[in-house]
Order: structure tokens, then C-alpha cells, then sequence
């Protein structure tokens, strides 16, 4: 019998689960901080044209302000989700509307205005971009999860194949040594029974000194094809009538 080193599929699983939330808690913290700045990024840039087409330093300094604002929480997390390129762009706009609240005249203050709302668009070019190329790293991602997924249900699958041939080849040998057993007992049994009647007929023909004895003979049964254990009951039934026929032939002579 042949003893299997099993692994126990409940910890493999337990163990991928967690790695498997782990990826997606990751992934999924990125992309809801690039949402979050891409609505930070649109109300800066709404802000800033605002500021920009406003036709007093009041207003323009006013929203100059809001799209300062806002660029400030989107910088935060631009910076979240790894998206460089974009946080720079923001950053110099906030370096430019900066100048704003310190300007003195309206001209002043809208050059800077036009330049933040510029180099606004490439912050939201450059977030689209990088929020298009987090959307195909997400969809790699699940690919990636639904193909660890299928390879941890197959390694599953073949360790209960690999069971279920186990508990087959144990029941297969049980039954086998069963087999062997019942056939041993049936096979001595009979031995026993011949042996008895030709012992018997040997008394009635007043040959008691030539009574025959069973051998004493041990077989590991255990060890032994079926065929080979038939071949020695069967060898064992010949050499039984070979003696006795012996042992008859010659108490006959002596009574004659």
C-alpha cells in the first residue's frame, strides 16, 4: 500500500484567496484615486477658464483661487496612482496661478491665467492616458487572477484524482486480499475433508500403520499471486492422491 503526501487543499486556497484580494484591494485602491483627481482636474480646468474670461481681477482672482484649490487636491492624487506625467502638469499649473492673488493689474494676472489653463489640458490629457493604461493593467490583472484562478481549481482537481486512484487501489487490494484469504480457508478445508477420507478408507482396509498426516505447512498468502497460490493447492491435491494410492497399493500387496 502505497501512502500519498497531501496537501491540504483548503490552505492552498485560503492562501490564493489572499493573495488574490491583496492584488485586487491594490489595483482597485489606484483607480479610485485616479477617478478621485480626474474630477479634481475638470473643476480646476472649469475654474481656470472661468478665471480666464472673466473681464475683472476680482473674478479672476476669485476662480484663479477655486482652480488653485482644486489642483491641490488633485495633486495629492495624481501623485496616489502613479501618474507622473499628469502630476507635473500640475504642479506648474499651481506654480503659475500662484502668481495670481499677487498680481496688481488684471493683464498681469490673466498671463498666468492662460498659461495654468494651457498647461491644465495636459494634466487631463496626460490622466486620461494614464487612467486608459490603469483600465488595461486592471483588465491584465483579472486575466492574470481568472488564469491563477483555473490553474489553482486544476491543481485542486488532480489531487482528488490523485485521492480517488489511492482509495481505489486500496479498495482493489482489500478486495484482493480477501480474495486470497477466502480461498485459502476454502482450499484448507478441503485438503482437511480428503484427507480425512482417505484415512478413513485406509482403517476400514485394516492399514491403520499407514495412516496419512496433513503437512503442516504455512503459506503467507499475503505474498502470493492467486495464481500461485492456486498452483500450490492444486500441486497439494495431486501429491495427497499420489500417496494415497501409494500407501494403498502397498497394503494391498501386504495382504495378499
Amino acid at each position: 500500500m502505497y501512502l500519498l503526501n497531501v496537501i491540504n487543499p483548503n490552505t492552498m486556497k485560503k492562501n490564493y484567496l489572499f493573495f488574490l484580494f491583496i492584488s485586487i484591494y491594490v489595483q482597485s485602491y489606484g483607480q479610485v484615486n485616479c477617478s478621485d483627481a480626474y474630477s479634481d482636474v475638470n473643476y480646476a480646468y472649469s475654474h481656470i477658464k472661468s478665471a480666464y474670461n472673466s473681464n475683472n481681477i476680482d473674478h479672476l482672482k476669485h476662480y484663479s483661487k477655486r482652480s488653485l484649490e482644486a489642483f491641490e487636491r488633485a495633486k495629492l492624487k495624481l501623485e496616489a496612482c502613479k501618474c507622473q506625467e499628469s502630476y507635473n502638469f500640475a504642479y506648474d499649473a499651481l506654480d503659475l496661478l500662484s502668481h495670481v492673488e499677487a498680481s496688481e493689474t488684471y493683464e498681469d494676472g490673466r498671463y498666468y491665467v492662460k498659461n495654468a489653463r494651457d498647461i491644465a489640458k495636459d494634466v487631463i490629457n496626460e490622466l486620461e492616458l494614464c487612467t486608459e493604461i490603469t483600465k488595461e493593467d486592471s483588465t491584465l490583472t483579472e486575466l492574470q487572477s481568472e488564469q491563477q484562478k483555473l490553474e489553482q481549481q486544476q491543481k485542486e482537481l488532480k489531487l482528488k484524482e490523485a485521492q480517488i486512484k489511492q482509495k481505489l487501489a486500496d479498495r482493489k487490494e482489500k478486495a484482493m486480499l480477501l480474495k486470497k484469504e477466502l480461498f485459502i480457508n476454502e482450499n484448507e478445508i478441503a485438503l482437511d475433508k480428503n484427507v480425512k477420507a482417505y484415512n478413513d478408507l485406509l482403517t476400514v482396509l485394516d492399514c491403520k500403520s499407514e495412516v496419512i498426516k496433513t503437512k503442516d505447512e504455512k503459506l503467507d498468502f499475503k505474498s502470493k499471486d492467486l495464481d500461485v497460490i492456486k498452483s500450490h493447492y492444486l500441486n497439494a491435491v495431486k501429491e495427497i492422491t499420489s500417496t494415497y494410492l501409494k500407501k494403498l497399493n502397498k497394503c494391498s500387496i501386504s495382504k495378499l
